[in-house]
């Protein structure tokens, strides 16, 4: 338990020491690197709010990410994912999918993130893989992005490269996260997936809706549409949705309301609008398609012959909904999903919260 206790209560500040380091190796303005700029973020997700404790059980990012800055203040990574991005460098098909009507008016933000999954069976008890139930499966990441954007449009690019199995550190997560509530400890997780590096690079375009804007006065309302692809040993999937705002003194910034592979805080699409008020509160709804052609928790690691007992569902949907307070630069949000079945043996759809604060600097 000593060796548990340091790693759990230490991992957010691990994770901002993690996206430190790398924000002064891979980034070439370090020297100038102004850290009252940007947002940091913290998201929690987990099953405990919908009154369960099984299949994705938990999860947890801390993502930071600069204000706008030049090409050249760009970092090694940064620039090499330049090329999946729209802008003038990327690749010609990129550009005719997903580029800017006006190239002078792309604006870039650089980030980083440490994010941690958990998923556990229902059946605690067994020293053994319950037969039927999710496989124990850990994962832990550290990814690297580009976001390019203009004033409809935002592209966002991150590199993550992790471990599943043990050296994901979720059973330890867990063990101490029990043993503060006096929950009652998971005894299989020496069957989770073994260890193996992965290395996923994911694209999300976000585009702000012409049907729902902003609007003038307290009361307004905004909206975004997402679609997006993930390509990896984690994980392979094809993502469509999106999500509207209303409330009082709707926040200038648009954040991710949940974890997720690009999840991270914004500025407005790029522009200089600050906030209008010391509060803001509104809620939210939204729903996400998937379609999966790799999960290593549900499949089993890539490059390992290693059987879950589960079978994997190519197709999963969400629907999701909740609220957000912000008070001057620092903003709360609590949202609810609802998931469809993700594996065959699934007895019953998941659901989860989500808690995000964000700092803006």
């Amino acid at each position: 338990m000593k060796l548990r206790l340091p790693f759990c209560v230490f991992l957010p500040w691990i994770g901002l020491a993690a996206l430190s380091s790398a924000e002064g190796i891979l980034t070439p303005a370090a020297s100038n690197f102004n850290k009252e700029s940007g947002y940091l973020t913290f998201y929690l997700d987990n099953d405990v709010f919908g009154g369960q404790d099984k299949d994705y059980t938990n999860g947890f990012r801390v993502s930071w990410i600069s204000d706008d800055r030049k090409e050249s203040e760009l970092g090694l990574i940064q620039r090499g994912l330049r090329i999946l991005s729209g802008d003038s460098e990327s690749f010609d098909f990129m550009q005719k999918i997903t580029g800017f009507d006006d190239p002078s008016k792309v604006r870039y933000n650089y980030g980083f993130s440490l994010t941690q999954l958990m998923y556990t069976p229902q059946d605690y008890e067994p020293f053994y893989q319950p037969e039927d139930q999710r496989r124990y499966a850990g994962w832990l990441g550290l990814g690297m992005s580009l976001h390019v954007k203009d004033d409809s449009v935002i592209n966002s690019i991150e590199l993550t490269i992790g471990t599943t199995g043990p050296n994901s550190y979720a059973e330890h997560t867990q063990d101490f996260i029990h043993d503060l509530k006096g929950s009652p400890t998971f005894n299989g997780w020496d069957n989770q997936i073994p260890n193996e590096i992965t290395g996923d690079l994911s694209f999300v375009q976000k585009r702000r809706s012409d049907f729902l804007t902003r609007g003038e006065g307290a009361i307004t309302m905004d909206g975004l549409t997402q679609w997006g692809l993930r390509l990896g040993t984690f994980r392979t999937e094809a993502q469509l949705g999106g999500f509207f705002r209303v409330g009082y003194n709707l926040p200038s910034d648009f954040s991710d309301p949940r974890l997720s592979d690009t999840a991270y805080s914004h500025r407005y699409f790029g522009q200089d609008e600050d906030y209008t008020s010391k509060w803001s509160i509104y809620s939210l709804f939204g729903t996400m398609a998937h379609a999966v052609a790799f999960d290593a928790t549900l499949d089993g690691p890539m490059f390992h012959s290693f059987e879950t007992g589960n079978t994997r569902e190519p197709f999963v949907g969400e629907v999701f909904t909740g609220i957000g307070v912000r008070y001057k630069s620092v903003e709360f949000s609590y949202v609810h999903t609802w998931r469809t079945q993700e594996y065959r043996e699934q007895v019953s759809d998941s659901n989860f919260g989500s808690l995000a604060m964000r700092v803006r600097f």
